[in-house]
């Protein structure tokens, strides 16, 4: 699944190569994704210009010249992608493709169909429950250790969920998780509500720093994320993810692997506590 520096580095290409085109043609095949995928909605993008791209957690929006914005969410297998090179040649899981007016198409595929693709006014923007009740941007000011320690009181629930949990912060995900948490000397168990705030400080700057770094990587590139058609290589810096059995980057004791709410979570047993 995509999480933050994937979805950010997608958002990035589309800031310096979607922005400004005019969509001049626009055409669905119209099965569902996570929602149902509107024909009407789609026609309705030919003659609107893209006038931004952003993110918010691991949402796309695209503000169009109507007022409307495009939004878009990869899901677990989705992506965006230009018409050209390596994409060159259309696959049974383009969904939606969009003519420009310059340089070549814009395609949204997605094999597993889990992602969403909804053109919204400016009122069913504001109103969209994809959109309500998330948590503050890691990458933000206003996520610090103040903050996580504050959201945090009084918890018994792992450390980890609590960092997985969009209601607090918006896409850390599984695998960065895991890495901050070992950055950070702090076990993926301990109950969020006994870790010092001074502990929280560090892990916060592990969850900045390690976001950062594979933003600026170009991403994982695990399982089926294909970035914007080039690997990201992040995934060869990974100190505990994927790591199970293999000698810790610190002490060279075994990587545990412990299923937490349903996700796989990699420590060392030594260096973390």
């Amino acid at each position: 699944m995509p999480e933050l520096p994937e979805v950010e580095t997608v958002c990035r290409a589309m800031a310096a190569h979607l922005v400004g085109r005019r969509v001049t043609d626009a055409w669905t095949d119209g099965l569902r994704l996570r929602e149902p995928l509107s024909r009407t909605a789609v026609r309705s993008l030919v003659g609107e210009r893209i006038e931004a791209a952003r993110r918010r957690a691991k949402f796309l929006l695209f503000p169009l010249t109507s007022g409307r914005t495009l939004l878009v969410h990869l899901g677990m297998t989705g992506n965006l992608v230009f018409r050209t090179g390596q994409n060159a040649e259309p696959t049974a899981h383009d969904h939606v493709l969009l003519d420009l007016d310059q340089g070549p198409p814009l395609v949204y595929t997605d094999p597993r169909r889990f992602g969403l693709f909804k053109v919204l006014t400016a009122t069913g923007l504001a109103r969209s429950k994809w959109l309500r009740n998330l948590g503050v941007e890691p990458l933000s000011d206003d996520f610090d250790g103040n903050f996580l320690h504050t959201a945090c009181e009084g918890r018994s629930r792992p450390i980890k969920n609590l960092l997985l949990d969009g209601h607090i912060v918006v896409g850390v995900g599984n695998i960065y998780a895991s890495e901050a948490l070992f950055g950070a000397r702090i076990r993926p168990t301990t109950p969020a509500g006994r870790i010092s705030r001074p502990r929280m400080v560090r892990l916060v700057a592990e969850i900045k720093a390690v976001l950062q770094r594979s933003i600026d990587h170009g991403g994982t590139t695990i399982n089926d994320y294909l970035g914007s058609g080039e690997g990201g290589y992040f995934q060869q810096e990974l100190t505990v993810y994927g790591r199970a059995g293999e000698g810790c980057l610190v002490c060279d004791k075994p990587i545990t692997n412990k299923v937490l709410s349903g996700r796989s979570t990699f420590y060392c047993t030594t260096c973390q506590h």
